[in-house]
């Protein structure tokens, strides 16, 4: 791309590759004014700066000025566009600039900016600023490299080998983008060489007598070998040992031009500090960067594994969830798990994380991935995290979920997390939050402080409880559901239609205390209902739309008076909808009249026992859900497979019903009083009435007695615990068989 060798040309005339303003001066001495020569002039200095010294024929002096620069960039053809006066003069006047402050990495926030919005959802690129970028690196060896080399700060033994070992480490991004990843470890890396060296020349000083007053810190042994100690002073990190993949071909490209650029800004900064260092031209080969599709590539082909080698595999892959794959994604995912089932729930980042296991297993490799926080969540976890665990590694530190952010225009509005994973061994791992960072034992797929259990989905609850389902399904186009101006508009015309009319809610009227009505017919007065013109009209309406719509509709034409599902129950029913805020500190559930009718945007259970909404409306059940349910950007959403069916609950006898019942009523109790507010006020963290809080204390602790005598103090030891409870719970279900799973299983649909 034509983009790129001009770049190189502005950077370099500002950055004593070449003399200053050699580039730009040459274009307004030698070309048209009008522009029409322009692109013959370039193509010329193209050539020439691809030609090495002893080649070189005939050419006039402005052009035979310029170095050789080799390295792949000028080898290419790179067929200038037809120039006019106007952008000629944009080129000279872009070298007014100061070129030489350019950052590398920011080709990545401009990438990001060009690339249309569907091209760059489809291909799943995000920018990664800076910071985020060493989240990454300094615990996945950075911080490692930092704590010996000040564990070596007066031993040139020591320094020595951690300058030969930082100058063979490679680094390695499956999903390189621009290189933003490679940029940055390959500075961090130069800089810490630097600091190694300066160090060295520090220890030379003391030796020699330069600063006595540090002599008698220092071992004579090593006083003597500092001193007969000469480190050569260039620098042997090479853009040789950094490996990328990118399947667009101007990040690729971009990719390459960035760390030539990065090599460059180094080199000066290490001759700034030593008075010497690595010459820039002619160019080295840019890194190996190469233009395909990881999940495609064999990983040990880009970068070749030696049995002592020490690789760092490292980058932002793309997301894309299951639904929002192309067919040529969905063949990507097939292909990376062939021969597992289940892989139809997995998001697109999961091929790298299980490439990158199998890069890593049985060698000197680890890994660290940005990811989304849904790989960490709900029925991926046992999809994926199963298979990575089970080749011998662990993680060695994680960042929990985190919003998102960067430079780059139009961010994605993501919640991110990240994971490093190594073979196991024993240390300790570091478990991020936020600022916090602390040391754990184990992090598990979760991304919690406890043991790798891995809950599954299962069909029936571990424990006996009641099921818990979705609320009734509609499909009836709007004909059957009602405002209240309708509601009341229907009454007004046919008062006799009141029999059939009841309150629905969904999951936001229960929340929010919005107002909505169905229409509700069974096959035992349908007679009578279509006797009303009014509803009878609403019953045709339903009709055609279902012989319209897809399958599922056209299997309902037949019953055309009712929705799909039509659950009813004898005497109350708890709802609990599917979604619920972060900050909410407890489950916004409760109990409604045999008279109401709940859609399937919340879940249900049928006439239960009232100490079940006890066990669900508390800290512990809500610090599982958000354990292993999925979640909605940061909210937790509650699903009966993953949530309720898993939950793990010791069997109580009468007495600890009865006592939860009492905590129960007493909630329900302070709700009546504020009967004013909507439940998301009253549970809005900020806005909860105290009496409310202190009655969910006291069931928290009625709660959790059931478990233990002594309170848990916060959710990592509920969780802990709760886990713990799971395995066993499992193992023993394995063992007697499935207990519960006659009185469990929802019962036939009532029609």
């Amino acid at each position: 791309m034509f983009f790129e060798p001009v770049t190189v040309l502005l950077f370099a005339e500002d950055t004593d590759i070449f003399t200053k303003g050699q580039f730009t001066t040459g274009i307004s001495s030698h070309t048209q004014q009008d522009g029409s020569d322009l692109h013959d002039y370039l193509d010329k200095l193209f050539v020439v700066m691809n030609t090495d010294y002893p080649n070189r024929k005939n050419l006039p002096a402005y052009l035979d000025a310029f170095p050789y620069v080799n390295g792949g960039l000028f080898s290419k053809p790179h067929n200038a566009p037809n120039f006019t006066r106007r952008s000629r003069n944009v080129v000279i006047e872009s070298g007014e600039l100061d070129w030489s402050a350019i950052n590398p990495d920011i080709f990545g926030s401009m990438i990001q900016a060009v690339i249309t919005p569907e091209h760059r959802g489809g291909l799943g690129m995000h920018y990664t600023s800076v910071p985020n970028i060493m989240k990454v690196i300094e615990p996945l060896f950075l911080t490692e490299l930092y704590e010996e080399f000040e564990a070596a700060k007066y031993d040139p033994r020591r320094l020595n080998k951690l300058l030969e070992r930082i100058g063979i480490i490679k680094i390695f991004d499956p999903a390189c983008g621009s290189g933003n990843f490679l940029i940055i470890a390959y500075k961090e890396l130069r800089l810490l060489e630097i600091k190694i060296l300066q160090q060295l020349q520090t220890l030379q000083k003391v030796a020699t007598g330069f600063e006595p007053n540090q002599l008698e810190l220092i071992p004579k042994a090593q006083l003597t070998l500092a001193a007969a100690f000469q480190r050569p002073m260039f620098s042997r990190i090479e853009l040789e040992n950094f490996y990328g993949i990118e399947l667009d071909d101007f990040a690729h490209e971009i990719a390459i031009l960035s760390l030539w650029l990065a090599q460059h800004q180094m080199n000066m900064k290490f001759k700034e500090a030593f008075g010497t260092g690595n010459p820039t031209l002619p160019l080295k080969e840019g890194g190996h960067i190469t233009h395909g599709n990881a999940t495609r590539i064999d990983w040990e082909k880009v970068c070749p594994k030696k049995v002592d080698d020490e690789i760092y595999v490292l980058g932002n892959p793309p997301y894309l969830g299951a639904r929002n794959q192309s067919p040529q994604q969905k063949e990507d995912v097939n292909t990376v798990f062939k021969g597992i089932e289940g892989i139809n729930s997995l998001d697109y980042i999961s091929c790298w994380f299980y490439k990158a296991s199998r890069f890593s297993f049985n060698n000197n490799s680890e890994f660290a991935f940005v990811s989304t926080n849904s790989i960490c969540q709900g029925e991926q976890v046992f999809l994926l995290w199963t298979h990575i665990l089970s080749l011998e590694l662990e993680i060695s530190f994680a960042y929990k979920s985190f919003k998102w952010s960067n430079s780059a225009k139009e961010k994605a509005a993501v919640i991110c997390v990240i994971i490093g994973v190594r073979k196991k061994a024993k240390k300790n791992k570091i478990l991020f939050d936020g600022s916090l960072a602390k040391k754990v034992i184990n992090i598990s797929p979760y991304l919690t402080a406890t043991g790798n259990v891995i809950v599954s989905k299962r069909t029936y609850p571990l424990v006996p409880v009641p099921a818990l389902v979705y609320g009734n399904q509609a499909i009836e186009g709007g004909h059957l559901i009602l405002s209240d101006s309708e509601k009341n508009n229907l009454l007004k015309m046919s008062p006799n239609a009141n029999v059939f009319i009841r309150p629905l809610y969904g999951a936001d009227d229960y929340l929010n205390g919005n107002s909505r009505w169905c229409i509700w017919i069974n096959e035992n007065n349908l007679n009578l209902a279509q006797s009303i013109p009014e509803i009878n009209n609403r019953i045709e309406n339903v009709k055609k739309f279902r012989e319209q719509g897809g399958e599922v509709a056209q299997s309902l034409v037949a019953i055309p008076y009712r929705f799909r599902y039509i659950h009813e129950a004898k005497s109350s029913i708890l709802v609990l909808p599917r979604t619920t805020s972060e900050r909410r500190e407890y489950l916004a559930i409760g109990f409604l009249t045999n008279e109401a009718v709940v859609t399937d945007a919340a879940q249900v259970i049928y006439d239960p026992e009232p100490y079940i909404l006890g066990i669900l409306s508390t800290k512990i059940h809500l610090a599982w859900v958000k354990a292993v349910g999925g979640k909605l950007k940061m909210d937790p959403r509650y699903s009966n497979l993953l949530c309720y069916n898993t939950f793990p609950f010791p069997i109580i006898n009468q007495e600890q019903k009865q006592e939860l019942e009492r905590n129960v009523y007493q909630v329900l109790s302070e709700r009546e009083k504020h009967s004013e507010k909507t439940l998301a006020q009253l549970y809005d963290p900020d806005k909860m009435p105290n009496g409310l809080r202190d009655a969910h204390h006291q069931l928290d602790l009625a709660v959790e007695r059931c478990y233990r005598s002594k309170p848990f103090e916060s959710d990592e030891e509920r969780l802990e615990y709760l886990f713990k409870l799971y395995e066993q719970m499992i193992a023993e279900e394995k063992t007697k068989g499935t207990l519960f799973e006659a009185e469990a299983k929802p019962k036939k649909k009532r029609k």
